[in-house]
């Protein structure tokens, strides 16, 4: 267990958890400022990501760990097995989104009970975790999430067949990945799918994209439920018992507002698609958008809302 108050106040700090096979990097990021402290905030990248992206934004701003550790949360930002500072195993590119949700539980074991965010592809993990680990999870806030495999529609293992789909809003843009090396993209995959919208900070756009790190293919593939292999959940019973928001920027291409919406259905969660509260023009890297900490502080009110 680490416990919250061995962090000092206002200091960041790094610790390693996870599991044996797949160990993950943690930065801390401890509560500043008096009052109650409130319950541990576990940020989650997506695919392609590290936890950086939550920890300042390429135009040099603080991030969201830090937003949220100035309102009282201690913010634990972990890095994926085999991405930023946690080491890969040589069996990388088919490291699952299992093996990442089951180093994730570790962390939650560590740290929690914790509210999980989780951005992307880390959807599928963060629903996983509710249901298996429902007593380490007190609320999830979904960012553009990865819905779970229980209500995505099995796509074929065939390649061709998925790069007929590639734009297919309604089929989440999938992309194929070939199993047996890991997955780079290049600049104009960024551009496109994650550096798109009016509110993202293109003259950091470079930055940005040195960020970006090799993928599983495994997870890649299970993200789409490419071959029926997404990770699914057991039951939807733990999300009657504890608060879950999900959050749709208006420009985001895998992630239109009636997707996420199934998602938060299916869920019983809240959906904030964001031009019905006046924020306009983002996609789909909330956490770094030109107007961060005004999503950031939408989120904030939705959990002093939850008492949380």
């Amino acid at each position: 267990m680490i416990a919250s108050n061995s962090i000092k106040e206002g200091r960041s700090q790094c610790f390693y958890s996870g599991t044996a096979g797949h160990p993950v990097s943690v930065d801390v990021l401890a509560p500043s400022g008096a009052g109650n402290p409130k319950l541990p905030i576990v940020m989650l990248h997506g695919g392609f990501h590290t936890g950086s992206g939550y920890l300042a934004t390429p135009d040099g701003r603080a991030g969201w760990a830090s937003f949220f550790a100035a309102k009282g949360h201690t913010v634990y930002v972990p890095d994926w097995p085999g991405h930023g500072r946690s080491p890969a195993g040589p069996d990388f590119a088919a490291l699952s989104t299992r093996d990442i949700a089951q180093s994730m539980a570790v962390l939650l074991e560590d740290v929690g009970p914790a509210i999980v965010f989780a951005h992307s592809a880390s959807g599928p993990i963060a629903w996983w975790l509710a249901a298996e680990h429902p007593a380490l999870v007190a609320a999830v806030v979904g960012i553009a999430p990865g819905p779970p495999a229980n209500i995505q529609q099995p796509l074929p293992d065939n390649p061709e067949a998925i790069a007929k789909l590639r734009y297919d809003q309604a089929a989440g843009c999938p992309i194929y990945s070939p199993p047996a090396a890991p997955v780079w993209v290049d600049r104009e995959f960024i551009r496109t799918f994650w550096a798109s919208s009016p509110r993202f900070p293109h003259e950091a756009f470079e930055s940005y994209a040195r960020s970006i790190v090799p993928e599983s293919a495994t997870v890649l593939n299970e993200r789409f439920h490419i071959g029926g292999k997404g990770l699914s959940i057991s039951s939807i019973e733990a999300f009657a018992a504890r608060p879950v928001l999900i959050l749709t920027g208006e420009l985001d291409p895998r992630h239109p507002r009636a997707v996420d919406a199934k998602v938060a259905a299916f869920l019983g969660a809240e959906h904030l698609w964001l031009p019905d509260v006046g924020v306009l023009g983002n996609g789909h890297m909330l956490m770094l958008e030109t107007n961060s900490d005004e999503i950031a502080e939408l989120i904030s009110e939705w959990l002093a809302k939850q008492s949380l």
